[in-house]
């Protein structure tokens, strides 16, 4: 009766564990292993009691009860390997590939295999055990083998969460190592009599029953969600190696001391109690409350030192260089301090503007409501001055306008400003304490001051360099309007140079056939620019096509205007570039052309092919002076008093995306010319 009621609450709170489960988190690779690991579990509490109530079809039974037994092995590493962990599946380190790899052979065994090869049973219904053959050693060795790899995982989570992150995931880590932990127990005893004792029944529901109730509690009372970074080259010394070697020499020691009890002796009863109490001896262990007595304790009888330094600020550096944003830089930064000075909340304030104020930027397990620090406030005053922490045991919340609410609510023990070399850049508010008794001197203050100056530096460096990356997106910006700008000119200029022809032409009917076109591809070309300035790209591709250059020159020079001052010549040259760039080259070196001359001429344009194909463009203007030369391709340069200096620039980088160059040859007074080599 016993045993069933056990079974029953195992198996019911298993499957409480796995609705929450499902319910908070979806259907997610841990919460799947998750489910494998408590269905698997339950499924074998329950073939496990149909064994025990109908022994008499023992190895009908038997062969499902090895059938769910060979899936443990993949189940729970699965479940040590995920839970509570940010690991992509890629980043699963090789050797725990293999053994995910290698827990394939327990259901091949168990399919393939009688159960009669693993153990036999002379009179099971009376002695409630089955005896081991090699196979079956051989198998359940495995079993246990995997369920300490699997304790070896999860202490592996456990070291590397925080302080918060460890008061969340506590009993969910006490739940699933107690169980692990009994399945140790109860195939290590099968290795060491050679027998399966059927009578542990009721220690493996009990340990289950305690285990899916703290997971349980953990998921309800503390919630879900946390997710452990932890390294690839996690360190191979491992309390549970050590455990488990104390554990197996004492089951030997045990096994000696039971000859002197004799058989009478309530086994089963006597491990039960000592594993409950053991459980009950982990959960006080890992009570950091306790953890931060026992560490002050030591350092203040044992040592000169409260902390040893090198230790924490090389464990505080690799917190803020393993910050991959801003967000996670300020989250290092708060855990840093949390996890030194024992606290259990914490938020950091940041500098908002130029009104005075900081408000909160990252929080840690505390209530916020709005709640903000002035620069005109005494305290933050004597902290921007003189770098003062506040101690709030020995200061009044109401001096602070913004905070006194916050600080009373949250029970905020520390406030410690970040300076740097341009002033305070933040605040940082530790509160709850896990020992609220604890004594704070001056080595805390010194070392809160040293972690200061540590993270008031790296939020510089992100505040800067935030400055740094918006002002190259203004750079950016302004490049591309000067573009603008510059593409707008051309197209002003054209239409100038119409306005000024038509006063003089406009009753000729070849004019104005010529001024309609010249206005109609002007319309287009805006209408482009238009198109390009609504989707503009961050890079510009190209969109190359064979195209007739001579024609492209003509086209331009209409565009470029200058009735009767620009002639085009040369032969028919093809080539494989972007239409509308290079385009944009020819009229802006036929505009400068016309420039040159005061919009007289005369301006030719010629194409041709000699080691590659080109256009060139030459004019009788004034030419470039030799000063000015070395700086003609410069962006914002120019010897005009209207001009952006960006014309030749942008040319230069258009013909260059083509793999091309321009070259230019000049004599002041006497003109220039430019060659567009594609």
């Amino acid at each position: 009766m016993m045993q069933l009621v056990l079974s029953a609450a195992a198996v019911l709170l298993s499957l409480a564990v796995i609705g929450v489960t499902i319910r908070r988190q979806g259907l997610t690779l841990s919460v799947c292993a998750t489910v494998a690991a408590l269905t698997a579990a339950s499924a074998l509490e329950v073939l496990d009691l149909v064994v025990m109530l109908d022994p008499d079809r023992l190895f009908e039974w038997k062969r499902w009860v090895l059938g769910v037994e060979s899936l443990l092995p993949a189940a729970w590493l699965t479940y040590s390997l995920t839970h509570s962990r940010r690991t992509a599946t890629s980043a699963v380190p090789r050797l725990q590939r293999f053994f995910l790899a290698a827990t394939a052979a327990f259901p091949l065994a168990a399919l393939l295999l009688p159960p009669e090869v693993f153990f036999y049973s002379p009179d099971f219904a009376t002695e409630r055990v089955l005896f081991l053959t090699v196979h079956g050693y051989y198998f359940y060795l495995g079993l246990l083998l995997f369920a300490v790899i699997s304790l070896v995982n999860l202490e592996g989570t456990y070291s590397h969460a925080s302080l918060l992150e460890r008061w969340r995931i506590k009993f969910d880590f006490i739940g699933a190592t107690s169980y692990l932990a009994l399945l140790v127990l109860y195939y290590s005893q099968g290795l060491l009599h050679r027998s399966l004792n059927m009578g542990l029944l009721p220690v493996r529901s009990l340990i289950l029953a305690l285990a899916a109730a703290m997971m349980l509690y953990s998921l309800l009372a503390r919630g879900s969600g946390v997710r452990i970074a932890v390294s690839r080259n996690m360190a191979y010394k491992s309390v549970v190696l050590v455990a488990v070697g104390l554990y197996l020499v004492a089951v030997g020691v045990m096994g000696e001391g039971l000859r002197y009890f004799g058989e009478g002796f309530p086994k089963a009863m006597a491990i039960a109690a000592l594993f409950c109490m053991g459980i009950a001896l982990v959960v006080i262990l890992l009570s950091e409350t306790l953890r931060r007595r026992v560490r002050v304790f030591i350092h203040k009888n044992f040592y000169r030192s409260k902390y040893d330094y090198q230790t924490q600020w090389l464990h505080f550096t690799d917190l803020l260089a393993s910050a991959r944003s801003s967000d996670g830089l300020m989250e290092a930064i708060l855990a840093g301090y949390s996890g030194v000075f024992g606290m259990n909340s914490g938020v950091l304030f940041l500098k908002s503007g130029d009104d005075g104020l900081f408000r909160w930027a990252v929080a840690r397990e505390q209530a916020l409501a709005g709640a903000f620090f002035s620069s005109n406030d005494p305290p933050v005053r004597r902290m921007a001055d003189e770098g003062w922490i506040v101690n709030l045991r020995e200061a009044n919340p109401e001096e602070f306008s913004g905070a006194g609410e916050f600080v009373r609510e949250n029970n905020v023990v520390f406030l410690i400003p970040l300076s740097s070399g341009e002033g305070l850049e933040g605040i940082v508010a530790l509160g709850r304490p896990v020992h609220e008794g604890e004594f704070y001197h001056y080595e805390d203050y010194d070392l809160m001051k040293t972690m200061a100056r540590q993270a008031a530096s790296a939020l510089m460096n992100l505040r800067l360099s935030e400055e740094l990356a918006s002002a190259r997106e203004l750079e950016v910006m302004g490049r591309v309007s000067t573009f603008i700008i510059h593409d707008l000119k051309n197209l002003v200029y054209t239409l100038s140079l119409t306005v000024d022809n038509a006063r003089d032409h406009i009753a000729d009917a070849e004019f104005q056939e010529d001024m309609l076109g010249t206005l109609g591809n002007t319309v287009n070309r805006m209408k482009l620019l238009i198109a390009r300035l609504r989707g503009l790209p961050e890079k510009q591709s190209l969109c190359f096509e064979e195209v007739d250059l001579l024609r492209l020159a003509e086209e331009s020079a209409g565009l470029a205007g200058g009735r009767g001052s620009i002639s085009v010549g040369g032969s028919a040259v093809s080539a494989r570039v972007d239409r509308e760039e290079i385009q944009k080259v020819v009229v802006n070196l036929v505009v400068n052309a016309l420039e040159a001359t005061e919009g007289k001429g005369p301006v030719a344009v010629e194409v041709g092919c000699g080691t590659a194909p080109y256009i060139r463009v030459t004019d009788a203007g004034c030419g470039i002076p030799d000063a000015f030369r070395a700086h003609l391709f410069s962006p914002f340069r120019t010897t005009k008093k209207k001009g952006l200096g960006i014309g030749l620039y942008q040319c230069r980088r258009i013909v260059e995306a083509h793999g091309g160059r321009i070259d230019v040859e000049s004599t002041p007074g006497q003109g220039a010319m430019f060659t567009v080599w594609l």
